[in-house]
């Protein structure tokens, strides 16, 4: 297991974490089987989407946070980060990728990125690679 230490610019924000992965993956030798992205912060979260055009990024922030604002009469968490807790259960914690050949076999568009929702701050993604056995 390795850590990918990724620092955010802004309270929110995408940031994709594809090519740090594949390195991390190119160092651990492995043929084919999953990796597995992982991040223990309540406020961030990890998903895979399109890698080619920059609005879908912004698309999307802009949508979430229209879906759930920053400041809503009826949050009571004192930190006025509710919405980014919301916002991090609704994309997700974790995403499982599989590779071969020590390359993760993404869609052609596809990138992973680490979902910023109360930056900015450094996050760590947790990066487990398991290797396919055969039988």
């Amino acid at each position: 297991m390795e850590t990918l230490h990724v620092t955010s610019s802004k309270r929110e924000e995408m940031i994709e974490i594809t090519h740090e992965v594949e390195k991390l993956l190119r160092e651990a030798v492995a043929d084919e089987g999953i990796c597995v992205l992982f991040t223990r912060h309540t406020t961030c979260g990890l998903t895979i989407n399109e890698n080619a055009d920059p609005d879908v990024k912004n698309d999307m922030l802009g949508f979430l946070r229209r879906l759930v604002p920053q400041y809503y009469e009826d949050f009571k968490h004192f930190e006025h980060n509710s919405d980014a807790h919301i916002k991090s259960s609704l994309v997700g914690s974790n995403v499982t990728v599989p590779f071969a050949n020590g390359k993760l076999l993404l869609g052609r568009w596809q990138g992973i990125y680490l979902c910023e929702f109360d930056g900015p701050r450094e996050r760590k993604v947790l990066v487990t690679v398991l290797q396919a056995v055969s039988l």
